[in-house]
């Protein structure tokens, strides 16, 4: 059977973010010398976004994305470009296994609210022209919950927590119908801070609350966005625990949040990072409705190029269908493959290999 806009996510889908190419790198430190203008770069980066939109759809791809390209980071170029917030350079950035993260963040400077001028909608309406008929053209962007992390609240300008989840509520619904009325059909909410949740020790936190009330504030917040999701308006949420040139920042079943979480939130979709054990065995699933959510098992990682067992991933499918009905499931890489501007350590051509033999897995086993 044919899939529809009504069946994403797909059978064999992924998270959105792909490897720069190396001319797009060369073009942003050209701009940064100011050796080009922002308009031959911007240039650039549309060419190249066309280029892997045709391999994208080559691969066997139903949806796909722009890769971020236009992007540094996976989270900040969206947020710091809401009305309140700005970016900014931090003394030091996340602390990742093995790694420090290049030091860049934002944080709030007024009241919340959508910018009409948002650079990502003009983005997308451009790259769904790009898309055509051919595909689905899915746009990424962070959670909402993203804004809960340490360091981002203005106390001054929101002492109460709950008003500021009011604003970006507002703000947030906002942008949902922006990207809707410029075409969207496919939005995935990126939501690291929900992962966090889970962790034993929680990470980016300076709320005051504790896991249960932070696990229903975040609840209540994409809940509250999505009351005004339009009916064929596909939204998905993808849960990570950091991905940073293929280094991780914590680790921590689904566990603590699944009663909440899986069983409450009004998505259509979870991207859930299943590529080794830090993210624990599939119980949590059981907590998501049958005929509810589809579930997206992130069992191929995008960290490094080598390519997954058949057999253990047709094994790992059947113990997943243990706890949601098969029909429910669907394949991907456990999060995108450069979820900042430099990219894990695979090759462009290891990242499409991935990718097709993400397809022929999903056709064949589910």
């Amino acid at each position: 059977m044919t899939e529809t806009i009504n069946q994403a996510p797909f059978k064999a889908d992924h998270v959105g973010s792909l490897l720069r190419p190396k001319r797009i790198h060369d073009a942003r430190q050209a701009y940064k010398d100011e050796e080009i203008t922002y308009d031959e770069l911007f240039k650039i980066e549309t060419e190249e976004i066309e280029k892997i939109v045709d391999k994208q759809i080559e691969v066997g791809l139903k949806a796909v994305t722009d890769g971020e390209f236009r992007r540094r980071f996976w989270h900040t170029d969206f947020m710091e470009h809401l009305g309140g917030f700005e970016g900014y350079v931090p003394e030091s950035g996340y602390s990742f296994v093995g790694e420090e993260t290049e030091a860049y963040n934002v944080r709030n400077i007024g009241q919340i609210s959508f910018d009409k001028t948002h650079p990502h909608v003009k983005e997308f309406k451009l790259f769904k022209e790009i898309v055509g008929d051919r595909a689905v053209a899915k746009q990424t962007i962070p959670s909402p919950n993203q804004f809960f992390n340490a360091g981002v609240r203005n106390l001054d300008i929101y002492p109460d927590i709950e008003k500021y989840a009011d604003d970006l509520i507002k703000a947030y619904q906002d942008t949902v119908l922006a990207f809707y009325d410029a075409g969207c059909r496919y939005l995935q909410f990126d939501d690291v801070y929900i992962a966090g949740l889970n962790a034993e020790e929680i990470p980016f936190n300076d709320s005051g609350y504790d896991r249960e009330e932070l696990i229903d504030l975040a609840l209540r917040v994409v809940n509250g966005v999505l009351e005004v999701k339009p009916e064929d308006l596909v939204v998905t949420t993808h849960l990570c625990r950091g991905n940073y040139r293929s280094k991780w920042a914590f680790e921590g079943s689904y566990a603590k949040i699944a009663p909440v979480l899986f069983k409450k939130e009004n998505v259509d979709g979870f991207f859930l990072e299943y590529d080794d054990d830090r993210s624990g065995d599939f119980k949590p699933l059981d907590e998501i409705p049958n005929g509810g959510a589809a579930v997206v098992l992130g069992l191929f990682t995008s960290k490094h190029g080598e390519l997954e067992d058949k057999a253990l991933i047709k094994e790992r499918i059947e113990e997943a269908a243990q706890y949601v009905p098969k029909e429910q499931l669907r394949l991907s890489p456990q999060c995108g493959f450069a979820s900042t501007h430099h990219g894990n350590i695979l090759t462009e051509d290891e990242q499409w290999e991935k990718l097709r033999y993400i397809v022929q897995l999903a056709d064949e086993l589910l």
